[in-house]
């Protein structure tokens, strides 16, 4: 538990993080930020959520956007 006291991530899912990220800043940015089919050609949040629950270099690269546009926001 300690752990994760300093995680940012923690208790924050991947749907959660693809949806502020989609709402905030569109597809296209999604897809010239992380270089992935599933963000460049017919996106959806499902087809990104597998690709990315399988591939763990571009769950990293989603989740490291993420933390930096949050960051970003304060």
């Amino acid at each position: 538990m300690q752990a994760q006291k300093n995680n940012p991530l923690h208790n924050i899912t991947l749907e959660q993080i693809l949806n502020y990220m989609v709402e905030q800043k569109g597809w296209e940015y999604l897809g010239s930020q992380v270089n992935i089919n599933c963000f460049q050609s017919n996106p959806s949040i499902k087809s990104s959520l597998t690709f990315l629950r399988k591939t763990p270099w571009a769950r990293t690269k989603v989740e490291s956007l993420y933390l930096y546009l949050k960051r970003k926001e304060k």
